[in-house]
């Protein structure tokens, strides 16, 4: 059970290259729609210049082709997450091995007598990808091929052979066996992939049959696995594969929830957004649940707490309203309180339910500055962002009323209401003289060496990774992590699964990994 959590949470952890690359198209694509959006340039004439149109058209449209070859993008960043050294060879390895597993898809329909007419090779299940006519298995090509190779890549990498077939060793012996595995998979998933198909389908049908509970599963279940680090095997494949919706918007297929609104937000042909966008309408708990929570925390602290209370809270709220990086405030009760947790979990299913069930079609996966970029443009037409905001406030008022019941009633131990012994205080100035003193030595002696000293020392580190907020390594023995030593580098939380240990930093985690691998 212990091997299966770890490598379930390495796999999780390999999804951040190419996931966190999608939000930026995304951005790029509101921003094209922003200039090209002929609705828009009647508030804002000056958008009606065909030139900025054009632009505006150009830029979306161009960066919609990323969702059209987004298989590839995984097959490529999969391996650079999995990969434990030498991550630029194993995504060389992935980008080759990816090309050779579609051809080898390709010749095999052909050989077969299975490769569909253009005029009926949709109806076959059949698509182009990188210009071959293979069948359509979206994104799950690339998992599977970036999974294959990070997994070559790391057993693999450090063979070495003497004499002349020296040549041949590390990350060069990979790619001698990815390519005949790429074929022999081709050839293979060219009769599996249409029973596998099948059975997405059905499972996409079940759980749209299920109406508001399936969302409502959906969302608990993608928000309480957040402290084991396994909620990205929740969300990625409804937001990137067939389980999340299929369209064709403007003549192409598109699968999942994220890559359709992105696609249909670029095309001027679509008067409305699917519905299916309620599968990434997590920024509802973000900009409205969370920022209540932290509210119904402060009101309910200790009158003389309140100010220290105020200052851990409030900064949180913020950076999850605006963000939607929401572990600052959810690692503010998630340990003292961790029955809030749960609630929280409950009611972000409640919100994406109420979502459902008023036919809710706007973009709201994150932070407030991402949906207005993703929804003012748009207009209320074709996204009813209105709507999302009604949704939003009640639920502010849900979470406000249910977390200040529960925590008054069951005296919860939340930011300001600890024993007084371990009042949560604000720095003065002897404080702050004393923090820079120990920060000047922190400093002599490195960030990095008091990090690495807290997950047991150099020996005890197998990898270094991290997400987007958290450092995540792996480590031999979790009897050696020093949890008080890691708090004192600024980290928010640690958390422990198996030999995967999570050390929640914040946005300048990267920062914090730099400073380790500086050191080893």
């Amino acid at each position: 059970m212990k091997r299966a959590v770890n490598i379930l949470q390495d796999f999780g952890k390999s999804l951040f290259a190419p996931v966190l690359i999608l939000p930026i198209v995304g951005l790029f694509i509101a921003f094209g729609n922003m200039f090209g959006n002929g609705n828009l340039a009647t508030y804002v004439p000056f958008l009606s210049n065909p030139y900025i149109q054009g632009f505006g058209q150009l830029l979306s449209g161009s960066a919609v082709a990323i969702l059209v070859n987004l298989a590839l993008v995984f097959a490529v960043g999969i391996p650079i997450g999995l990969a434990k050294k030498d991550k630029g060879y194993a995504a060389l390895t992935g980008l080759v091995t990816f090309i050779i597993f579609m051809n080898a898809m390709n010749l095999t329909l052909s050989l077969t007598g299975n490769l569909a007419d253009p005029d009926t090779m949709r109806a076959a299940g059949q698509g182009m990808v990188l210009g071959v006519q293979v069948l359509e298995m979206g994104v799950f090509a690339g998992i599977l091929i970036g999974g294959l190779v990070g997994y070559l890549h790391n057993k693999y990498s450090s063979v070495q052979f003497e004499g002349v077939m020296a040549i041949y060793s590390g990350h060069r012996f990979v790619v001698i066996l990815a390519i005949p595995t790429a074929i022999a998979l081709g050839f293979a998933m060219t009769f599996i992939w249409p029973y596998a198909q099948s059975a997405i389908t059905s499972s996409a049908l079940f759980i749209k049959s299920a109406g508001g509970f399936g969302v409502f599963l959906y969302g608990f279940l993608e928000r309480v696995l957040i402290p084991t680090g396994l909620h990205h095997l929740v969300y990625t494949p409804f937001l990137y594969t067939e389980l999340g919706g299929t369209a064709e918007v403007c003549g192409q297929m598109y699968n999942g929830a994220r890559n359709i609104y992105f696609a249909e937000m670029a095309c001027q042909d679509v008067t409305q957004l699917s519905t299916t966008a309620v599968w990434d309408a997590r920024g509802i708990a973000k900009m409205f649940g969370l920022t209540a929570a932290a509210l119904a925390m402060y009101v309910t602290a200790s009158p003389s707490k309140k100010n220290a209370a105020k200052a851990i809270l409030f900064p949180a709220a913020l950076t999850s309203f605006l963000l939607g990086v929401t572990e600052p405030i959810e690692f503010a009760f998630l340990f003292t309180a961790p029955l809030l947790f749960v609630v929280h979990a409950v009611l972000t299913g409640v919100g994406m339910t109420l979502y459902y069930l008023l036919d809710v079609h706007a973009i709201g996966a994150n932070g407030a500055i991402d949906f207005v970029l993703y929804n003012l443009p748009l207009g209320l037409e074709k996204s009813n962002w209105h709507m999302y905001i009604l949704v939003g406030l009640i639920m502010s008022v849900l979470y406000f009323l249910v977390f200040r019941t529960l925590i008054l009633k069951l005296d919860l131990k939340t930011p300001g209401r600890g024993d007084e012994a371990e009042e949560v205080k604000l720095y003065d100035k002897k404080d702050y003289q004393a923090k820079q003193t120990d920060e000047v030595a922190a400093t002599e002696i490195g960030v990095g060496h008091v990090i690495i000293d807290g997950l047991g020392g150099r020996d005890n580190i197998d990898t270094v990774d991290n997400c987007y907020t958290r450092l995540r390594v792996t480590v031999k023995d979790t009897s050696k992590i020093d949890e008080p030593t890691l708090l004192s580098t600024g980290a928010k939380g640690v958390i422990k699964s198996g030999d995967n240990i999570q050390v929640v930093y914040g946005l300048h985690v990267k920062k914090m990994r730099d400073a380790v691998e500086d050191v080893l």
